[in-house]
């Protein structure tokens, strides 16, 4: 499906992860009963192919979701593209059963990920990246639509798409402290594999991870495996880790209901929801990486071989390059420097933001009185008047309207379609609007 001037897509999709994947795979589901309701799609996608944290899929690590909230699952218990299908496909169904653990490896999950995503790259352009959306302002172009201005990542060629629909799923961008620059020896945890890979480990003699959370706790737990000769060094705001709760009763703030109860909420209902619910996700870390940690370092007390230290209630202050080695500036906890060979910073992310995709566009659509977008229940930007150009749907970013579930895997197939849903009614009510009079639904006789 090659786009060209003359084109009209019902959606166009900004980035092809795995919410844009699961939306892909949503339109083609509900779209299934009537060839007439299909959808016209294409999706962008900066990445050469389809990768999902490829820089985190650490030998041991595994997912913090189970493997039932997968791309459809929840919308579509029977859907060919649940994790179970894959399983079945690859022939590994009954010694996944065998193995009686709802969270796969990442290296597993990202393996049905792609396999999903195989069947839709004929609806994706790789090597794509979006760089504008803007409204068709063309007199003698079709009414009520967007323009998508795309750019080659490798000839840096450019394109104009339009469609009635635009879908941003971008993905969260890395967050480093204030006046940091990542370099070849200081990394976001983002690109870790990668910047790891390029250096020769023997050569690095001593490592930090500075944070708190799961991925923190995973590059330390690998740096002890991969670097036995290596001193690595844990450096944590916090006394220590926090449990992630994993709970049932607290679990069920991923739960699809819970977006209705955070979404219609009051001011304070919903702060409750982030006061007592946000170490189900953030900054905490599942217990059996804690323990296995804590074991690790109570073993080298007994043998009294010290490679691997904690520095805990510590900050990083300053980063500074000293030839080869980097040296970090700690506060509070233990005050001092701290020269190592190489530094990750696993500082978390922030939310996606699509002001900048909107330029002078973003106008159009209402904010909070924090200055946050305002997102209608069916995650679409809310406009300062009636439709008069097309919409503008939000996978992430909408964390302060529909909750903790916003940018997270958990809730990722019925979020999927509630979008799919709203973009093919949508789709039905304009249809009809076209019809004449006498041939609309209910007007006839």
């Amino acid at each position: 499906m090659d786009a060209t001037s003359a084109d009209v897509f019902d959606i166009v999709g900004i980035g092809f992860g795995p919410s844009n994947l699961s939306l892909a795979v949503a339109l083609e589901e509900l779209g299934q009963g009537s060839s007439g309701n299909r959808a016209s799609a294409l999706f962008f996608e900066r990445q050469d192919d389809f990768g999902w944290h490829r820089n985190m899929l650490l030998p041991s690590a595994t997912m913090q979701i189970s493997f039932l909230k997968d791309l459809a699952t929840f919308r579509n218990p029977t859907s060919k593209y649940s994790f179970v299908s894959y399983l079945h496909d690859a022939g590994r169904l009954a010694r996944f059963v065998n193995n009686q653990d709802f969270f796969p490896t990442r290296r597993e999950f990202h393996q049905y990920l792609e396999w999903v995503a195989a069947g839709f790259r004929h609806q994706v352009r790789y090597s794509h990246e979006v760089t504008a959306i803007r409204p068709v302002t063309d007199a003698a172009g079709p009414h009520g639509c967007l323009e998508v201005e795309v750019r080659h990542t490798g000839d840096r060629s450019v394109r104009v798409v339009r469609t009635r629909n635009v879908v941003v799923s971008t993905g969260l961008a890395p967050r480093m402290p204030e006046n940091v620059a990542r370099d070849e020896r200081v990394w976001h945890s983002s690109e870790f594999l990668t910047r790891y890979r390029a250096l020769d480990p023997a050569r690095l003699n001593s490592v930090a991870v500075v944070g708190a959370g799961q991925s923190a706790a995973e590059i330390t737990r690998f740096f002890h495996d991969e670097l036995p000769h290596a001193q690595v060094y844990s450096v944590i705001p916090s006394y220590g880790y926090a449990l992630a709760d994993d709970t049932p009763f607290a679990n069920q703030v991923f739960d699809p209901a819970a977006v209705d109860d955070y979404y219609f909420g009051t001011d304070s209902a919903r702060q409750a929801f982030w006061d007592y619910h946000k170490n189900t996700n953030y900054s905490v870390v599942d217990d059996d990486v804690i323990r296995d940690l804590f074991r690790r370092s109570y073993d080298e007390d007994v043998s009294g071989d010290r490679r691997l230290h904690f520095l805990n209630l510590t900050r990083v202050s300053g980063v500074e390059r000293a030839g080869e080695h980097t040296r970090l500036t700690l506060t509070q906890g233990d005050p001092g420097e701290l020269e190592v060979d190489a530094v990750v910073f696993a500082t978390g992310y922030r939310a996606m933001d699509p002001s900048g995709l909107l330029g002078d566009f973003d106008a159009h659509f209402l904010r909070d009185a924090q200055g946050r977008h305002q997102i209608a229940r069916d995650y679409r930007l809310v406009t300062a008047a009636a439709e008069t150009h097309g919409r503008v749907y939000l996978q992430g970013g909408t964390e302060h309207t529909h909750g903790l579930t916003s940018s997270l895997l958990s809730n990722l197939a019925t979020r999927s379609g509630e979008i799919a849903d709203s973009i093919l009614g949508f789709r039905l009510i304009e249809e009809e609007l076209a019809l004449p009079t006498e041939e609309r639904v209910g007007t006839a006789g």
